[in-house]
């Protein structure tokens, strides 16, 4: 719906303001502000009196501007350091260091909680000052936040972005009266519960149509498109049934098994002029979507290729993470190299490169079983060799193929568009953020009454 407008408004000589109403005071954000206190990392948890909870950035929910429900992180912080940094319900935390290109540092929540709590050293404690409503300021934050106000505030050290405080404070921010500060700061809080219960049930759906399409590709590899076709135990507990005419076998009998490698850094010559797709750790993200690879984030030369164990790979192999993000895998539509992160099976006569992808994409909980490393999941050569696949006569794995891209494409548009849903959704919530909080609309007689966003 629409919402009514202030009658009166003035020029806040402000660009991401633009005009406010004619009642607002133009201030900087320092001017709503008690104190903004570093927090502290403090020591390894001892099990005595010291022992705090620690609100770390990886906490935020961004989603709700407001700190976790549940903070799992416990310091021990001596009662001198804690003075003056012990978190009281509407304090607002600052995000100081960290960040990224696509998440700037500079994020701005709201505690919301009673429990004894300090934050760490990458976020500041911000006191508000006497009639400044907590949570309509994490919204003009949030606003802030969306326009990346924060970013010229930024500065850059060794990798990680460090948020000038004192700068950033000092932006331009609006000011409405404390009651009306309260009004919109209901009115927002009704309203994005409102949307948030929106995009909690589109990434439900999300979940649901992904495990869909995982038990479509799992059943139509182990179990075939003949739900009347006669049945034999494969031998394998996980695997379970399987058509009674089909192999099992391990994948390196009937695929050669290849490892890759990262030719010498240190060496410039093997880094210039690289026309090589090179599969690295920096290709995951895009294999996690696509069934194909042809371009990657790194090249390699011919030299870097001869002066180390990496191989050129034929078109149509299949690429498979072996570390971090396991079993992230595509088909190379050319020539290329892979990193040691990844194995390469070049196919043999047997089986169809792409009726092996979707195998190795149905064996998550395999996969996982597998894998060793608490911080860096890893599958060991030893183990990938024992990987097992049934292996159907060569035209059955073309129809089961065949059948997979249509059903899971099925799904993806389903998951795309549900997807997209959410994307509207929270493009929604921006704006009205931003509206509210800038005064572009007037919320006060919506403030205890409910509204459809």
């Amino acid at each position: 719906m629409s919402f009514p407008r202030h009658d009166e408004l003035k020029e806040s000589g402000v660009e991401w303001l633009g005009k406010v109403p004619a009642h607002w005071a133009i201030e900087r954000f320092k001017r709503s502000t008690r104190s903004c206190r570093n927090g502290i990392w403090g020591g390894e948890a001892t099990g005595d009196i010291t022992d705090i909870k620690c609100v770390r950035v990886a906490d935020f929910d961004r989603d709700r501007l407001v700190v976790a429900d549940s903070v799992p992180t416990v310091r021990s912080v001596t009662a001198s350091e804690q003075k003056d940094r012990i978190l009281s319900r509407g304090n607002l935390l600052l995000e100081k260091s960290g960040g990224g290109e696509n998440q700037p540092v500079g994020f701005v929540v709201l505690f919301d909680s009673d429990e004894p709590a300090v934050c760490s050293n990458f976020v500041a404690k911000i006191e508000l000052a006497d009639r400044m409503s907590p949570s309509y300021w994490r919204y003009c934050h949030a606003a802030a936040y969306a326009i990346r106000l924060n970013c010229r505030s930024i500065k850059q050290t060794s990798g990680i972005q460090n948020l000038d405080q004192s700068q950033y404070l000092d932006e331009i921010a609006p000011f409405p009266p404390f009651d009306e500060q309260h009004a919109i700061a209901s009115f927002l809080d009704r309203e994005t519960s409102k949307i948030d219960t929106l995009v909690s049930e589109q990434r439900r759906l999300v979940e649901l149509l992904k495990e869909k399409r995982q038990a479509v590709i799992s059943h139509a590899v182990t179990k075939g498109l003949d739900p009347t076709v006669p049945m034999k135990p494969s031998g394998i507990e996980w695997l379970g049934d399987v058509p009674e005419h089909w192999e099992i076998t391990r994948m390196k009998w009937v695929a050669k098994m290849e490892s890759g490698h990262t030719p010498d850094k240190k060496i410039e010559a093997y880094w210039t002029n690289c026309k090589i797709p090179w599969v690295s750790l920096n290709d995951t993200k895009f294999l996690k979507d696509n069934d194909y690879i042809s371009e990657t984030a790194y090249f390699v030369n011919e030299l870097g290729i001869i002066n180390s164990s990496a191989r050129l790979l034929p078109a149509r192999s299949v690429v498979f993470s072996r570390d971090a993000t396991i079993g992230r895998c595509a088909i190379t539509t050319k020539e290329m190299a892979v990193s040691q992160h990844f194995i390469a099976w070049i196919c043999g006569d047997s089986i169809v490169p792409e009726f092996l992808l979707f195998r190795l994409r149905s064996m998550t909980q395999e996969l996982d079983r597998l894998s060793t490393g608490a911080t860096l999941k890893t599958i060991g050569m030893p183990d990938v060799k024992t990987l097992v696949t049934p292996v159907p006569p060569r035209a059955e794995q073309s129809a089961i193929v065949k059948q997979l891209v249509k059903r899971t494409s099925q799904l993806d548009i389903l998951i795309a568009e549900a997807e997209r849903a959410i994307s509207l959704l929270q493009e929604r919530r921006t704006a009205l953020i931003s509206a509210a909080v800038t005064g572009k609309i007037d919320v006060r007689d919506f403030a205890s009454a409910g509204v459809q966003p």
